[in-house]
Order: C-alpha cells, then sequence, then structure tokens
C-alpha cells in the first residue's frame, strides 16, 4: 500500500460537474493498493495517516508535532492506482503491481471505513473509485 500524503488549506474531488468529495483545512490522501496488500497494511497506513506529524503546535510553538487526528481537521481520500505503475520498459506504465479493480473497490471502501472508526466518519471524504476524477487541491506548507 502507498499512500501520498499532502497537507492542504482545501481540496475537492469532481467528476464531470459534480464535486463528489471535498475537505477544508486537512490532508490529501492519494491512495495505491498493491495486489500483495493485506488487512495488515491497511491497519499500518490508516494509523499511520492519522498521527503521523505534519501540523504544527500552537501550544508549544514547534513544527510537525501533531497529526491531522490532534488538530481536528479533515481527510480526503482519493483512489489512485497509477501510484504501482512501473515504467522501466518502454513507454507505457505498467500496472500490473496494482491490485485489480473489483478487489481494490472493497480494499480501499475498508480503508476509508477504517479510518473512520480510528476517528470519525464526518472527518473522511473520498472521490468516486474507478471514476476520471479532477483533483484540485491548495497546498499548505513547504
Amino acid at each position: 500500500m502507498r499512500v501520498v500524503l499532502q497537507r492542504v488549506l482545501q481540496a475537492s474531488v469532481t467528476v464531470g460537474d459534480k464535486v463528489v468529495g471535498e475537505i477544508g483545512p486537512g490532508v490529501c490522501l492519494l491512495v495505491g493498493i498493491s495486489r500483495d496488500d493485506t488487512p495488515e497494511d491497511m491497519e499500518y497506513m490508516a494509523k499511520k495517516v492519522l498521527g503521523i506529524r505534519v501540523f504544527d503546535s500552537s501550544e508549544k510553538g514547534s513544527m510537525w508535532a501533531k497529526g491531522v487526528q490532534d488538530v481536528g481537521l479533515e481527510v480526503l481520500c482519493v483512489s489512485q492506482f497509477t501510484l504501482y505503475a512501473k515504467s522501466t520498459k518502454g513507454s507505457k506504465p505498467d500496472f500490473h503491481e496494482a491490485m485489480k479493480a473489483g478487489e481494490s473497490r472493497q480494499y480501499f471502501d475498508a480503508f476509508v471505513q477504517r479510518l473512520g472508526q480510528l476517528y470519525s466518519p464526518a472527518k473522511i471524504a473520498t472521490g468516486e473509485f474507478g471514476a476520471m476524477m479532477r483533483v484540485s487541491l491548495v497546498n499548505d506548507g513547504p
């Protein structure tokens, strides 16, 4: 399982003309699922993304002191099978390391559900699995 985590001021996912998921301040997660991923990998990653310290502490005046859950911000999860692309041969990417779509949808949904269980379902938003999504975000930080 691979996750690209980006601290954002806001982020949204649009499919067609409809916004299907959006958040204010928090983190945007691009989530890639490998054909070899296990429930243990999912559990580890869910805890990691909620706890990784990418936010500052205003009380202590220190950088990189709190996770998204610590500061009560939101999470936008976007499925992104292209994180498992290999481009070592030729000019066409190879996606054989990514989990197949049917299994991957179930795994992704379970990951999002687990984030909600560990944190708050109201704080978790998603895109639309398998759709042609336009992801917009306003980066927050270096």
